[in-house]
């Protein structure tokens, strides 16, 4: 079969013939590949830069950790690759195969897991979302930070913040939920203005992060207490465009009832895994085919697998 592999860390995958994978136990089925997403963490993986990834074998590693597949009863899913996906041919876990709405296109429900994965896994499982909860969304403007203001109004939230550094970006968000922004663009000062008195007078409840780094670092400041009792905030890490390090003060820590966790890979539990693959994708690609989760064509970052020799 034809297959993108990579044979050693940080260089192009090559488009090759690759032996075909099989089922090594009976968790495992062969499927045919239909589109595939290459998402931050696939490259993360290529480039050896995600915590997660390992050296290449010699024979080389198949890119692309899962997609859109047909069963071989004709049946269309979405599939968390055992081999890579990014090949005409794949075995996926059984356990981790939901079955898409007939309405929703390939693309489409190829891009939209990593996003329901980004943001659902967190407001749900480790921010705990509750309705009528306060939500601020640091960097909202991509693809993922989309969908999560729209999930988060979807499980309940009284209010969405979202900050971002294109202005374009940050006025759509407007139409998909969010009910105020906060420019990162403008200088340290008028931020943490903005933020402190969105604070003062609806405070927050629960921060999804995808941007930790400076940012993080003025936030965290913003909600830093007096001595006086404070609402719990949830502030979840999920992503780190801008920086993996930062400095907290204790003092943060002490005045504040802060909760700070991170939602990825090695975060979560077995059920919360397999609440992923029975509850909240086939909840999320039914929205998105009813067109209640709306995915803009343009801000998706996907690849579709040639069908090869047709």
């Amino acid at each position: 079969m034809k297959a993108a592999v990579i044979y050693q860390k940080g260089e192009l995958p090559q488009y090759v013939v690759f032996p075909e994978p099989t089922a090594q136990n009976n968790n495992e089925v062969l499927a045919r590949v239909k589109a595939v997403a290459i998402k931050h963490f696939d490259k993360g993986l290529a480039t050896g830069k995600h915590y997660s990834g390992d050296t290449p074998k010699e024979s080389g590693r198949v890119i692309g950790g899962d997609g859109v597949c047909v069963l071989e009863d004709g049946t269309r899913v979405y599939g968390m690759g055992v081999s890579g996906t990014l090949a005409e041919k794949v075995t996926i876990h059984k356990d981790r195969i939901v079955k898409l709405p007939t309405e929703l296109d390939d693309a489409t429900a190829a891009a939209l897991p990593n996003a329901v994965i980004g943001a659902a896994m967190g407001l749900r499982f480790k921010a705990d979302i509750q309705p009528d909860d306060i939500v601020l969304v640091n960097g909202a403007t991509g693809f993922t930070g989309r969908v999560a203001v729209q999930i988060a109004k979807h499980y309940g939230a009284k209010k969405v913040i979202v900050t971002g550094r294109n202005k374009k970006s940050l006025d759509d968000l407007l139409m998909l939920g969010a009910d105020e922004i906060v420019s990162i663009v403008q200088d340290d000062e008028q931020f943490k203005a903005q933020i402190k008195t969105i604070h003062s007078q609806t405070p927050i409840d629960i921060i999804i992060d995808y941007l930790w780094g400076h940012t993080a670092e003025m936030i965290l400041s913003c909600l830093k207490g007096d001595g006086s009792f404070t609402n719990q905030v949830r502030y979840v890490s999920v992503g780190s465009v801008t920086g993996d390090l930062i400095h907290l003060s204790a003092a943060n820590l002490r005045s504040v009832d802060l909760q700070l966790a991170g939602s990825g890979l090695g975060a979560w539990s077995r059920q919360q895994l397999s609440q992923l693959f029975t509850e909240i994708l086939p909840e999320m690609f039914q929205l998105a085919a009813e067109g209640k989760l709306k995915v803009k064509r343009l801000s998706l970052n996907w690849r579709i697998s040639p069908n090869f020799g047709t």
